[in-house]
């Protein structure tokens, strides 16, 4: 297990965005993080990577020096404009302090297909490329645990289909990936757990296919609705 937050709350202007929270990441899944607009999910993501602090509750990670073991690709890409795909890996190879040769940096292009676009301006690469460029500066260091805050949000039918090929593949390497999602078909095709979160609480937390079983629908997309909704309520403390 990697990271276990028990009873965790975070207010903001006395208004409580984050409700007694109780889960866990565990090692080699693929863990999709889902809910409406505003339901806490990136607060929630924001205290395990250690961005913010808990108001209240206790998360338990499995490394003292957690934050050199996490991975963070946010929705706005961090590179920088006036150097390319491989001068902008370089560069946060140097922020990280890790001693990485041309070859190695290389091969995370080349792992993000971005080997044959490594010359080119970061500012010209398509938006694909650019997503793909973000996970490729979260993955620079090597690390066991990866957060996507929707990796394919705004992206082509092409372009997410490359990332959901790169996530696989990264879950194929052992590692744990945790992302956020709108998209239920494309939860379907890549979770092998999910969490929905809806007004700072957990509503539901599983493997797809036994939830949808348990709530007799047929899809996540009919488990969301029904769920969001306000229908039914079932909190999951199984870590």
């Amino acid at each position: 297990m990697f990271i276990q937050a028990i009873d965790v709350e975070k207010s903001y202007n006395r208004s409580k965005i984050v409700k007694g929270i109780n889960l866990a990441i565990k090692q080699n899944e693929i863990l999709a993080i889902i809910g409406p607009n505003g339901a806490g999910k990136s607060t929630m993501i924001e205290i395990l990577i250690g961005l913010k602090d808990a108001d209240a509750g206790t998360i338990n990670y499995w490394v003292d020096a957690y934050k050199e073991k996490i991975g963070v690709q946010l929705q706005i890409a961090p590179f920088f404009v006036g150097l390319n795909a491989f001068e902008n890996l370089k560069l946060f190879v140097s922020f990280y302090k890790c001693k990485l040769t041309d070859e190695q940096v290389n091969k995370v292009l080349k792992m993000c297909g971005l080997y044959n676009s490594r010359k080119t301006d970061a500012s010209k690469l398509s938006g694909g490329q650019q997503k793909r460029l973000a996970i490729s500066i979260a993955l620079i260091h090597n690390p066991q645990l990866i957060f996507l805050d929707e990796p394919t949000a705004a992206l082509d039918p092409r372009a997410r289909q490359e990332i959901h090929e790169l996530i696989r593949e990264l879950h194929r390497q052992g590692k744990t990936v945790v992302f956020t999602s709108h998209d239920m078909d494309e939860v379907g095709k890549l979770a092998t757990r999910i969490i929905m979160i809806e007004q700072g609480k957990i509503l539901v937390q599983g493997k797809p296919d036994q939830l949808c079983k348990e709530y007799n629908v047929c899809s996540l997309e009919e488990l969301y609705l029904l769920l969001t909704k306000g229908g039914h309520t079932h909190v999951s403390n199984n870590f």
